[in-house]
């Protein structure tokens, strides 16, 4: 039986940046010759000083912060850059010849400094880079840097989710164990980093054989920072108000009115709608347009639940015959969502919970979760599925299947080749032969994906009139087949929104080769490219016609050493070339591959297993 080892080491993990491509380009042009600036705001904790200092990297630049110490001491931010008893004027002068300015924590900043950074916008000598947390008292003289218009404003939004998956995989930290934790964050990368930390520093991470990846189950810790966070609940003054969100934290979705007795044994198990009406004001729960009662805040559930005496939680726990119905009801949800073609992201809160809690998984609903993953591009996630079915039925043939097809297609082309003769039984490149269990008019829901992997692998032509009519695979199919680049891309828009993540990707990377204009194929290759890229890893026979065949020699070579990591000089060092000469290779790559974000590189070109020296 495959168990998974405690790994009593502490995860100090490694904090790449990465999701906030397209806000760093915002910043990074606002800082081009002959603008003034920005304003970034964002709630506390959302990543806005690392943006900025990923903007700033490599430039001539100086720094203020505010601080609630220094907020009623005049000039303390530009302590450390003015004389003392400076006048507003001559500092505006002494400051005239800084090139970026920072201004960290400008609502901290007391109001002389802040009307010196409002004197410096209007002064437009110097270019300014000021982050402003939302939700809190900004001094005047900040605020109308956005709202006079003199600065454009960014406002950050929460860390999505495809970027907190990316920050903790660099962490070694399971999709799973990742995906929860972006969950009970909401984007807080204060919370997430303490969460992390806490959670190696405790040995609550455990090693998940074969990948040496780590894991999470279990209880949440209860950090300063979940407390700050849980703070409104645990602070309710009424009795019934408390023990309603304490409820919740163990059986949401809570309906408004529910038959059958009260967990604790106390009559009626049906919600007090005052007290429902209260905490609803108070935003603290969320009513679903079906009557369905959640907390509001997803960090409060674990957190209630961490907090809660043992007794107490054991009397309010789910009992097994309502979570094991619940379960199957889960998964005949999931399953009728593959079987219409549709992957769209659904609700699934009982085997979420299982996940959390650390109990063993039914091979059934973890082969049907992978399943679901998988085809929605989500291919790490899915192989985590069906390892943690595997964990307590080593034997199972369902979880097994789908490991290996999540596998298949994450590890390179070798991988894929080997991927692509498992389903379609025929060497990759070969005639396409008929799937098991296909009938020849038509099929069944479960051999309608089987057959559309001769889509994917671009040979339509066996099984094109044996998809469902009309159906968005056939669709795909029939372009394909026509050799038509727009009805590919078509295809591709109409698949992205049905869920099927990767399989757009496939269908954009396919317009690439089917368009005539060069312009359109370099708008679907950018279009597969990002796709591509929220796929976890993929690697598959289709997504490998991205490499770089429209490049000269000495720009393949150049961009396949970036996709690697190296910086421009460590590259030119390497192949005898200026820096300069470098940079210009790869803009001139840049422009024909139709993306100007190095962290795609890696998507664009499979990396050779050993260098050029």
């Amino acid at each position: 039986m495959k168990t998974f080892e405690q790994d009593a080491k502490t995860l100090h993990p490694r904090w790449p940046f990465t999701g906030r491509e397209d806000e760093l380009d915002v910043v990074r042009t606002a800082l081009a010759t002959g603008r003034r600036g920005v304003v970034l705001t964002g709630p506390a904790g959302h990543g806005k000083t690392r943006l900025i200092a990923e903007a700033v990297r490599g430039t001539a630049h100086t720094r203020v912060t505010g601080s609630p110490e220094a907020r009623s001491l005049p000039l303390a931010a530009f302590a450390h850059l003015l004389p003392d008893s400076v006048s507003p004027h001559r500092a505006v002068r002494i400051l005239s010849g800084v090139r970026i300015l920072v201004v960290d924590d400008a609502h901290l900043l007391d109001e002389v400094s802040a009307a010196l950074v409002h004197q410096l916008a209007v002064h437009g000598r110097i270019r300014l880079v000021v982050a402003v947390a939302d939700a809190v008292p900004v001094p005047p003289a900040v605020s109308r840097l956005w709202t006079g218009e003199m600065l454009p404003r960014l406002a950050l939004p929460p860390l999505p989710r495809q970027g907190t998956m990316q920050l903790l995989a660099a962490a070694r930290l399971e999709p799973l164990t990742a995906g929860r934790l972006h969950h009970v964050c909401r984007g807080d990368l204060r919370l997430l980093h303490e969460l992390v930390t806490e959670l190696g520093a405790s040995g609550r991470l455990i090693t998940v054989p074969e990948t040496g990846e780590r894991a999470w189950r279990g209880p949440l810790p209860v950090t300063p920072a979940v407390r700050e966070r849980l703070a409104p609940a645990l602070e309710r003054p009424a009795p019934a108000e408390r023990a309603t969100l304490e409820r919740l934290a163990f059986a949401e979705p809570l309906p408004l009115a529910l038959d059958g007795p009260d967990p604790e044994g106390r009559g009626p198990a049906r919600a007090d709608l005052d007290v429902l009406e209260r905490l609803e004001a108070d935003g603290l729960i969320h009513v679903d347009d079906l009557g369905a009662v959640t907390l509001a805040d997803p960090l409060h559930g674990p957190a209630l639940r961490a907090t809660t005496g043992r007794l107490r939680a054991r009397r309010l726990g789910r009992t097994v015959h309502g979570r094991d119905a619940a379960l199957a009801a889960e998964q005949r949800t999931l399953v009728q969502r593959i079987e219409r073609l549709d992957v769209r992201s659904t609700p699934t809160p009982v085997g979420d919970w299982l996940i959390a809690e650390g109990a063993p998984l039914p091979t059934g609903y973890a082969a049907v979760r992978a399943r679901f993953a998988r085809l929605r591009g989500e291919l790490r996630e899915g192989a985590a599925w069906a390892r943690e079915g595997l964990r307590h039925a080593p034997g199972d043939t369902g979880c097994h299947t789908e490991l290996s097809l999540s596998e298949g297609q994450l590890l390179g082309p070798a991988q894929a080749d080997g991927w692509a003769a498992g389903v379609c039984g025929a060497p990759a490149g070969g005639p396409i032969v008929r799937t098991a269990g296909a009938g020849d008019e038509g099929c069944a829901p479960g051999d309608v994906h089987a057959l559309y992997d001769a889509v994917r692998l671009g040979v339509p032509q066996r099984v094109a009139d044996r998809l469902p009519g009309g159906s968005v695979f056939a669709r795909h199919a029939e372009a394909l087949v026509r050799g038509d680049g727009p009805a590919l891309d078509r295809s591709a828009e109409a698949l992205l929104e049905r869920g099927f993540l990767l399989f757009a990707a496939e269908a954009h990377a396919q317009a690439v080769r089917a368009h005539r204009d060069p312009r359109a194929a370099r708008l679907s290759r950018t279009r597969a490219l990002a796709l591509a890229r929220r796929c976890q890893g993929a690697h598959t026979p289709a997504l490998a016609g991205l490499v770089l065949g429209e490049l000269t020699a000495r720009q393949r070579q150049i961009v396949t050493l970036a996709a690697t990591g190296l910086s421009n000089r460590e590259i030119a060092e390497r192949l005898t070339l200026s820096v300069r000469t470098v940079g210009n290779h790869l803009h001139g790559a840049y422009t024909r591959l139709g993306t100007g974000d190095r962290a795609a590189l890696p998507w664009l070109v499979e990396l050779p297993e050993h260098e050029p020296a």
